[in-house]
């Protein structure tokens, strides 16, 4: 793997986890003009995917296969390549996953995210004032760190009390405030970014989108938990990476901001959506709708009713709001799955199999 210059590096960023799914789609916006460069530090682990960003010439863009809870090996990649700014999106990502697994959450969301947050202290104190004046260090969570909203409730604001109903919630909503005290007592110039639910290219399927796109062209069940009425707040996920490069250009030292799709949705209102779409793109042999395929299976363990995003700050101070429709962005997101049969093929094998038996089949056989 090539080394990328030093000779600019303001235009030089590190980006953890950059092979997952908002990670891949970042690093291709950022890299759209051709001056920028990247440092991917990613674990690798089953939802990153290093053949996202194969394609990309390696004089601007180098993957390091790397553990964010290696301190020295962060100090060294710091060292070696002074970014002029970190974007963390590292982190393990799945409710579900952090019900049967919260050990590995807590490793990667809380440990992670402490000893990375040390190495950029030590580097960004050794920088001279004018690097220091421009560094940042991006974090990026999630509005789940807030709890969950009733019906009548005003969105979520920056303002908005933490109350975390899951481990992958708790264990994002402590990385948080590890990152605001690191600019409190340190004064490391952090920015925090709280994101409803992102969809678009190269999700993982686990995650609901992507799940009911691929079961659905299967023939498979179209499993949704409870009674289909949890409401999220969708986001496309390239209108998301126009508001981190905003923040990287733009934003100061400290702040926090909320960034939604101000579109409510139901699980249920997403899925019949995506059976709307794929019956006209790629109609089923027997003539009918893919909501045939629809079923409910047990909810889960402390199943958060409704988000939802206020993101009036981002759009009073960066300008920046969402570009895309949902129904725009699913149709946009469907033809990506329909065009790209190879990366689905290599990603929906093997563990991902198991894993669908063991959270939704053993729950729809609870169900009935």
């Amino acid at each position: 793997m090539s080394r990328l210059g030093q000779d600019t590096p303001s235009h030089t960023i590190m980006v953890t986890g950059g092979a997952g799914f908002i990670g891949t789609n970042f690093i291709l916006h950022w890299l759209a003009p051709e001056f920028r460069r990247v440092i991917n530090l990613d674990k690798l682990t089953y939802a990153g995917n290093p053949n996202n960003l194969s394609h990309i010439s390696n004089s601007r863009y180098s993957l390091l296969i790397g553990d964010i809870c290696d301190r020295e090996l962060v100090a060294h990649v710091l060292r070696t390549y002074n970014p002029r700014a970190i974007v963390h999106f590292a982190a393990e990502s799945h409710v579900d996953r952090s019900i049967h697994s919260p050990f590995d959450f807590v490793k990667t969301n809380v440990d992670g995210t402490f000893s990375l947050l040390e190495a950029c202290r030590l580097h960004w104190i050794s920088l001279d004032p004018k690097q220091r004046a421009i560094f940042r260090f991006v974090h990026i969570s999630t509005d789940e760190v807030y709890g969950s909203l009733s019906s009548n409730e005003a969105p979520f604001s920056e303002h908005s009390r933490y109350a975390p109903s899951s481990p992958y919630s708790a264990s994002k909503a402590a990385a948080d405030h590890l990152v605001r005290a690191w600019w409190t007592t340190y004064g490391l110039p952090t920015i925090t970014l709280n994101c409803s639910n992102n969809y678009g290219p190269f999700q993982f399927p686990e995650k609901l989108v992507p799940l009911m796109i691929l079961r659905a062209l299967a023939g498979q069940t179209l499993p949704v938990y409870g009674d289909g009425g949890h409401v999220r707040d969708w986001l496309l996920v390239t209108d998301f990476c126009r508001a981190i490069d905003l923040v990287l250009q733009h934003g100061a030292a400290g702040s926090y901001y909320n960034v939604g799709g101000q579109c409510e949705r139901t699980n249920a209102q997403v899925v019949q959506t995506i059976c709307e779409i794929l019956d006209r793109e790629k109609p089923r042999v027997d003539g009918n709708s893919y909501d045939k395929q629809l079923t409910f299976v047990s909810d889960r363990p402390g199943h958060d009713r409704r988000y939802a995003i206020d993101f009036s700050k981002i759009q009073r101070d960066l300008d920046w709001r969402p570009e895309r429709s949902f129904r725009a962005g699913i149709e946009q997101t469907i033809r990506w799955y329909l065009e790209n049969e190879e990366w689905v093929t290599q990603v929906t094998s093997g563990a991902y199999l198991q894993w669908i038996d063991k959270n939704y089949v053993l729950r729809s056989a609870n169900r009935s």
